[in-house]
């Protein structure tokens, strides 16, 4: 369906051409509207007269994911301080980011949408979340905005989107890697899992691990907490009358740290393990010290490359930066892969040759880019071809992370 769209699009765009209408490439003045956080702010200080193009970062702020949204939100920044300029049509324009914050909430999300499409980004970068990406899609579809993520595993963030593209693998993956791991490496035949009620991704990949994990053999206890709960040690009570051998909790940063907590007061005494949000050195420095394990897989391991360098100077250089990053210099995978998103995103820009929202949309299905994570490409659908994970776990004694093995499947 997407490549039938693309090529619909490209070839209303060839005719707009010799019409003379270009659309929004011709917006040649103006500086971008203040706002954002201390974290995005906006980088684009062009200088009046300057050709630019905006692109929307859509993103968690705040709230339950906020911590993981800033994170996200330095990769995009960075990524932009890189290259901050792109030719179109043989002429220089700035790239100025435009940010909101969606505050991690289903409910907030499409206002935080529609401020993006008022300011006449010509696409959208983010956001960490399944549940606020599906929430906002529509917003972005009507406006004919394409929207690039680069985190969101749930499988409907894509699903009936056309104009929805992500870079990461799904949660029907990554949910059967985890249950491999737990039943295979770590012999376990009895899993306590724990989400969060109303969470896409949360559901949706305790579902996946179970299903995976009972295909196996192994005998599953399945709870959910709600909404603003912060309490866990009755839950880590019930996984050990359970006879629990592992604990499953693909939940987000601020929970995690809780039920870490929890379960080292509690002495749980099995393998934790959880999904990609977990990838943040809120992580380690919760586990650090502490008589826990914490297994996780993700998109991404730094390794001491020169890009790692630059990268991790780049943030300490600025306090604010800085503390957006948990107050380390320790690059979570989230901020790696917007990074990528954002160069993956200018690909289409100049494939598209024009600031037009649509053109770029056509452009984006037929991306091909070598990043830091790795070959990204996209399927019919919109989801890059990704089937392997990095598989690692907190180094309890000086709360890093410890690589372990890549997984793959399929």
């Amino acid at each position: 369906m997407k490549r039938i769209l693309a090529l619909s699009l490209a070839l209303l765009l060839t005719f707009a051409a010799f019409a003379g209408c270009s659309g929004a490439s011709d917006n040649s003045a103006g500086t971008p509207a203040s706002g954002g956080t201390a974290a995005a702010g906006d980088s684009g200080n062009a200088a009046s007269g300057d050709k630019i193009i905006k692109l929307g970062v859509f993103e968690s702020l705040s709230g339950d994911n906020g911590a993981g949204g800033k994170q996200e939100t330095l990769g995009w920044v960075y990524a932009n301080s890189v290259q901050p300029t792109i030719v179109i049509g043989g002429e220089t324009y700035t790239i100025v980011l435009e940010t909101v914050d969606n505050e991690s909430s289903t409910d907030k999300a499409p206002s935080a949408a529609q401020s993006l499409v008022s300011r006449g980004v010509s696409a959208v970068l983010g956001s960490y979340g399944s549940a606020v990406c599906i929430a906002s899609s529509a917003v972005f579809d009507q406006a004919g905005l394409p929207m690039l993520t680069v985190s969101a595993t749930n499988p409907q963030v894509t699903a009936d989107n056309d104009n929805v593209f992500r870079l990461c693998f799904l949660d029907p993956f990554q949910g059967t890697v985890l249950a491999d791991y737990a039943y295979n490496t770590l012999g376990a035949t009895n899993a306590y899992v724990l989400s969060k009620q109303g969470d896409d991704y949360s559901a949706g990949l305790a579902n996946y691990f179970v299903k995976h994990f009972e295909e196996l053999g192994g005998k599953v206890t399945d709870e959910q907490f709600p909404q603003g709960n912060t309490d866990f040690s009755s839950y880590v009570a019930n996984a050990k009358a359970a006879g629990a051998q592992v604990f499953f909790s693909p939940v987000s940063t601020e929970a995690a740290s809780n039920i870490i907590d929890q379960a080292n007061a509690q002495a749980l005494g099995i393998p934790i393990l959880a999904g990609d949000t977990w990838d943040s050195n809120v992580i380690t420095q919760a586990g650090k010290g502490k008589d826990i394990e914490v297994t996780i897989d993700t998109f991404y391991q730094e390794s001491g490359t020169p890009f790692d360098v630059a990268f991790k100077e780049w943030i300490s250089a600025d306090p604010q930066r800085l503390a957006d990053n948990n107050g380390d210099d320790t690059l979570a995978a989230f901020s790696v892969m917007a990074y990528d998103g954002y160069f993956t995103m200018l690909e289409a820009i100049k494939a598209a040759d024009s600031t037009d929202s649509a053109a770029i949309q056509a452009a984006l299905s037929g991306v091909k880019y070598d990043g830091q994570t790795g070959a990204i490409a996209f399927d019919d659908t919109g989801d890059a071809l990704r089937n392997s994970a990095y598989i690692k776990k907190v180094n309890t004694t000086d709360g890093t992370w410890e690589f372990l093995e890549v997984a793959t499947v399929g």
